[in-house]
């Protein structure tokens, strides 16, 4: 049980005494390409930065956890980050079973270093006797589903624009919020020019500018790429419209369909 502040731990201490307790830690270093996301962002309240502070709580606590990056993929960076907190913390890490380094490591990505990454990992674990945890959540389901929708008409306005079955704020709500634009899997890219949104009424729902293989038309089928990533946990039914079924295909090629969603979870969603 990992608390995110002092308050918190001296607050519900009594009643998980018998349990192993954690506390986040802000080590004032981070990476991120968004300051949204960036967990040591100036004010920060993510995690407990006065050293000195936690010393004084450190025999109730097993372990502590350093959140401090985003989509970080750049090995020489965590490295040094690593070497950061060797440095700053030893004393504390020196009294604990366990560390976690958190979440946001892209160490999932093509030519990512990983025997130089596992070794660096290792010795730090070595060092101090810890046990090290990772919570890789997005290098884990990277490239592991799809938004699978279909063209629902196509307009012109100085560029052609398809109005596909799906919705980047109720649906992909991550890519509205940093202005990114996801990729494509099909079809394949190409010379044919497009704009490619969302089917609500906000001016603004759209996944991106992309340049396809094919024309896309009513019925075209488009395949928005990897759409595992915090989808789930903030989809909304903005206006009412419909969530995507939920369907899982098996190594064999077989889809099974997981869950449907109807007008009653709609109004069930509502307060």
């Amino acid at each position: 049980m990992i608390f995110n502040s002092l308050s918190q731990l001296k607050l519900y201490y009594p009643l998980v005494s018998d349990k192993w307790l954690g506390l986040r830690v802000n080590p004032g270093i981070s990476y991120s390409h968004f300051d949204l996301a960036d967990p040591a962002r100036k004010y920060s309240r993510l995690g407990v930065v006065d050293q000195a502070e936690i010393m004084k709580v450190a025999s109730l606590l097993s372990g502590v956890m350093f959140h401090f990056n985003c989509e970080n993929g750049d090995f020489k960076n965590i490295a040094a980050a690593i070497d950061t907190i060797d440095k700053n913390y030893g004393p504390l890490l020196k009294q604990l079973d366990w560390v976690s380094l958190g979440g946001g490591l892209s160490f999932t990505k093509d030519g990512y270093p990983l025997d130089k990454f596992c070794a660096k990992l290792k010795g730090f674990s070595e060092k101090f006797g810890v046990q090290l945890y990772l919570e890789p959540g997005e290098a884990t389901i990277t490239q592991c589903a799809e938004l699978v929708t279909t063209v629902l008409d196509v307009i012109h306005n100085e560029i052609d624009i398809a109005i596909i079955d799906a919705s980047v704020e109720a649906h992909m709500l991550d890519h509205l919020l940093y202005h990114t634009t996801p990729k494509i899997n099909a079809p394949d890219p190409g010379r044919y020019r497009v704009m490619i949104a969302g089917r609500t009424c906000l001016a603004g729902d759209v996944f991106g500018e992309y340049k396809l293989k094919s024309k896309l038309k009513m019925g075209s089928e488009v395949r928005i790429a990897d759409a595992a990533g915090y989808t789930m946990v903030k989809k909304n039914w903005f206006n009412g419209l419909a969530m995507p079924s939920i369907v899982v295909r098996r190594l064999d090629g077989t889809e099974d369909i997981v869950r449907t969603f109807r007008y009653k979870d709609f109004k069930r969603s509502l307060s």
